[in-house]
């Protein structure tokens, strides 16, 4: 937020990796992080998925690239609130993220050494991660009014991706063939989103290197849910990979130029 508005006030235009641009309201930006120096942008800021939103990364000045968890979680919720089918009677989503140790970065930390994560598996941050308003923005959007979400992520002990389970209750009974249907529909154009066959169960190693976000959909009629697997890998497409993405529909490129053969390091 301390660079950006030189960069833009000398005609460049960004596409902004960290967080500080992503929440329209500088008040809840402020109950989740600090501050924030350059309020008046944060109207103009462009949510930075494609899928969602590509008319207006095309024109715009600044896009705020999305954080990783986020873009598993709302790229796999997006067609079914679309389509209206959240329940009146128990309209929230339930989310359980688990991430790769580089999603924490590269910096040397007790928390993602070798030792201490090999061979373990942990929730944190369960209650109050900084990905929940972001989420909670963008699906309220999609909604038509505030959305509550419970999230909670974890850490795998896996170098890189981000697999979300979602929990969502539908408004009515609905098949797999029907939801397959609608997902498939709403994705059709889209060349980063694969809605994989029925029945197929994602892992993160599908999607490595890639900036693919895979999404799996099953009815547990037994509980009355809808689950939603989303896998993607958080470095490529909830990273650098979608930054790209954004950059070449802001110039005139093709979405998908230099992605299909993304380097993969770690």
């Amino acid at each position: 937020m301390g660079l950006v508005p030189d960069l833009l006030a000398a005609g460049a235009r960004v596409v902004d990796l960290s967080a500080d641009f992503r929440l329209h309201d500088a008040a809840v930006f402020q109950e989740w992080y600090q501050p924030h120096s350059a309020p008046s942008l944060l109207s103009e800021a462009v949510y930075g998925l494609p899928e969602l939103y590509a008319a207006e990364i095309r024109t715009a000045r600044l896009v705020a690239n999305p954080g990783c968890y986020p873009t598993s979680i709302i790229l796999g919720l997006a067609p079914f609130l679309n389509a209206g089918l959240l329940s009146e009677a128990r309209p929230l989503a339930i989310a359980d993220s688990a991430s790769g140790v580089s999603g924490a970065g590269r910096g040397a930390a007790l928390g993602s050494s070798f030792c201490e994560v090999h061979d373990s598996f942990k929730a944190y941050k369960v209650i109050g991660h900084r990905h929940t308003p972001e989420i909670e923005q963008e699906l309220s959007r999609l909604h038509g009014q505030a959305f509550p979400l419970a999230f909670t992520p974890h850490l795998a002990p896996m170098n890189r991706g981000i697999l979300s389970t979602i929990y969502v209750e539908s408004r009515r009974e609905i098949s797999w063939e029907e939801l397959h249907s609608l997902y498939s529909d709403f994705y059709k154009d889209k060349p980063f989103m694969r809605v994989r066959p029925l029945g197929f169960e994602p892992q993160t190693s599908d999607v490595r290197g890639s900036n693919f976000c895979d999404l799996s959909l099953f009815w547990d009629r037994r509980a009355s849910l809808v689950k939603i697997v989303s896998v993607i890998d958080n470095l490529c497409r909830g990273a650098s990979g979608q930054a790209v993405a954004n950059f070449n529909l802001m110039c005139g490129c093709g979405e998908t130029d230099g992605l299909p053969s993304a380097a993969v390091r770690p």
